[in-house]
């Protein structure tokens, strides 16, 4: 059957309120228990959306999955079957995994997937984080419909650092393919093509009321007036960044990627796919329906994109049922132009730790990765129509012109522990092989990078700044670059080419934000600080999943410390086989 968690049909609004909120919020634990056990069941569910029904790969039988929570020093045992016809696994996305890469979950890097009819149970505990993260699958294109939200409580007998809220409701933006988006992720990996865009956007699964068929299902959010309420915002959709905004009301910001921040206020905030934005909103308007509203922020040129508008409902307790009177209609907010990139910078560069923080200084590894598209010549034996790349080339992505390569025998990781050769290299380079206008007018001859699985080596408890640079290869675009075991602070952005003798004078080195996905400008730069701390193969890709199809990736891998609390930790027994 269809999951109905965080959906309110849009009928009986009087009578389901009061059970609507049962479904929007976490299941709390009854107990004081500091390691919580679940059990995922991977299977096809029959999900119905836009007139069609499909079987959909899902947890649980969930669509979204879960919602999994945790306070602040708690640990988690989560049994994963895969009875889905599909290889399979599950990352936590923004989870240190300190000492627990085994867990982490992509696919060949830090493991081999979970076969059909297979099982893993992942295990690991949360340190030092609070906030909203979110889980997902990280296997082609199956996140889709494979994820779910984390809500991180403070620790036990701890608040927060902001006025308790009365509610607080994960909201869920995602995509929805109306086929089997493997299929999709299939053929353009074997064209070389550009991937059919997404049918809909969503809102806990739902499309909302401006789709076909999607009204009596669209999401309702309660709020009484007067109070206070927490919304936990995640970007799950697969290749576009969201403009997000709810009519009439303003947002005070107080957290992103499980990190708090200095508190600030704003009608619109902007996540790309991989990113979580807390923000608390008050039932400060006149009751009445108000829309919460996604749509695309497209920053690339000349690129495809789903121009339409997901939708829930913020609706106040005392506001009259819906009629077919046009008055009780929701409210429609204002949302920015599909290409407002002032408003992203705006948003991003408000950014703040809420009070001074220990920015890694004396850098050890001083980086510069440039990021973006680019083309291959398709191989010989290719018929025209097998290769719909432009010119008779196939799309390919890079990081300092390394086209990254996944093994397909071996994890990365496994391949490091056990010291098997042949299967990576550690020469991923530090700094672009050649260097040129990055956003300007760049010669054909660097549009074709190098294939390969290079990594980079850190020493443990480096000190490491990266700048990551976009480039005007094919288009410019607005990359978000996720790194996972680790956060690190967004020191500074800036468009066009990074200027070392210059752009340095930006740099915040006082309460720059943690975050552990940075949204890279379109034509621009970001810089990021981190220290090294957590042993393991870790992999930093654009979480736009055309692009890591593409190649968009690298991986560093971190050495052990000394002692036993510097070094990775032995590999489960049911670690899945290759």
């Amino acid at each position: 059957m269809d999951a109905i968690n965080f959906i309110l049909p849009n009928r009986n609004c009087s009578f389901l309120l009061g059970l609507t909120w049962l479904l929007l919020v976490p299941t709390i634990s009854l107990t004081n228990a500091k390691t919580h056990y679940h059990d995922f069941v991977i299977q096809a569910t029959k999900v119905k959306r836009l007139c069609k029904t499909h079987n959909s790969i899902t947890v649980n039988g969930m669509f979204p999955g879960p919602t999994v929570e945790v306070n602040n020093g708690d640990s988690l045992v989560i049994n994963v079957q895969n009875r889905a016809r599909y290889n399979l696994t599950i990352h936590w996305h923004g989870i240190r995994q300190m000492r627990s890469a085994w867990a982490d979950g992509p696919e060949f890097v830090t493991q081999c997937p979970i076969r059909p009819g297979g099982s893993y149970t992942y295990r690991f505990t949360v340190e030092g984080q609070e906030g909203t993260l979110w889980w997902h699958a990280h296997s082609s294109w199956l996140r889709a419909t494979v994820y779910g939200a984390m809500v991180i409580l403070p620790k036990e007998g701890s608040s927060y650092p902001f006025p308790k809220p009365k509610r607080e409701t994960p909201l869920l933006l995602g995509e929805w393919w109306d086929g089997n988006p493997l299929d999709v992720q299939r053929e353009a990996s074997r064209t070389g093509g550009s991937p059919n865009i997404s049918d809909a956007y969503t809102i806990n699964g739902q499309p909302g009321d401006l789709y076909n068929c999607s009204a009596k299902d669209t999401v309702i959010v309660p709020i009484d007036s007067g109070e206070t309420q927490l919304l936990r915002v995640i970007n799950a959709a697969l290749n576009q960044p969201l403009f997000f905004t709810v009519a009439n009301h303003r947002f005070t910001v107080v957290g992103a990627d499980a990190s708090y921040l200095k508190p600030f206020i704003t009608s619109v905030i902007m996540l790309g796919p991989g990113q979580t934005t807390d923000v608390l909103i008050s039932g400060n308007q006149p009751p009445a329906r108000y829309y919460i509203a996604a749509r695309a922020y497209q920053s690339a040129v000349n690129a495809p994109f789903h121009n339409t508008t997901t939708t829930a409902i913020l609706e106040y307790k005392s506001a009259p049922c819906p009629v077919k009177d046009i008055s009780t209609n929701p409210i429609m907010p204002l949302l920015p132009a599909f290409n407002d990139t002032n408003t992203v910078t705006a948003f991003s560069t408000s950014l703040r730790s809420p009070r001074k923080v220990e920015v890694p200084t004396d850098i050890d590894e001083n980086l510069f990765f440039t990021v973006g598209l680019g083309l291959d010549p398709c191989p010989k034996n290719f018929r025209a129509r097998r290769c719909q790349g432009p010119n008779g080339t196939r799309f390919t992505a890079s990081m300092n012109n390394v086209s990254f390569v996944f093994p397909s025998t071996i994890s990365l990781l496994d391949a490091h522990q056990r010291n098997i050769p042949g299967v990576f290299t550690t020469d991923f380079p530090a700094n672009p092989p050649v260097k040129f206008d990055y956003t300007g007018n760049v010669s054909m001859s660097l549009w074709q990078p190098v294939r390969g699985t290079k990594l980079y080596k850190l020493k443990y408890g480096s000190r490491v700044q990266i700048v990551i640079q976009d480039t005007s290869i094919v288009t410019p675009e607005n990359h978000p670059i996720h790194l996972h075991g680790y956060d690190f602070y967004i020191i500074a952005e800036g468009f066009g080419n990074f200027d070392p003798n210059k752009d340095t004078s930006k740099f915040n080195l006082l309460d720059p934000p943690m975050r552990n996905t940075v949204a890279v400008p379109s034509n621009g730069w970001a810089v990021i600080r981190f220290v090294a701390d957590n042993p393991g193969v870790w992999i930093m890709h654009c979480h736009l999943d055309v692009h890591i199809t593409w190649g968009l990736a690298m991986a560093f891998l971190v050495e052990n410390g000394v002692g036993e609390l510097q070094t990775l930790q032995v590999p489960p027994l049911d670690m899945p086989a290759c």
